[in-house]
C-alpha cells in the first residue's frame, strides 16, 4: 500500500469514527455542544460508549 493510499484509509477512518461519535451523542444527549465534543474525540467516545454499554 502506498503512502498516499494510507493517508487516505486513514481519512475516511477518522471521518467515520467522527460521524459515528456524533450520531451515537446526539441520540443519547441530544445536544450540539456535546455532540461537538464527541466528535472531536471521535473514536475514543465510540470505544467508550462501547465498552460502558
Amino acid at each position: 500500500m502506498s503512502t498516499s493510499a494510507r493517508v487516505e484509509v486513514t481519512r475516511a477512518g477518522v471521518s467515520f469514527g467522527a460521524v459515528l461519535a456524533i450520531a451515537i451523542s446526539w441520540s443519547l444527549h441530544q445536544s450540539v455542544l456535546w455532540a461537538i465534543f464527541h466528535g472531536i474525540l471521535s473514536w475514543v467516545y465510540v470505544v467508550y460508549y462501547i465498552v460502558t454499554r
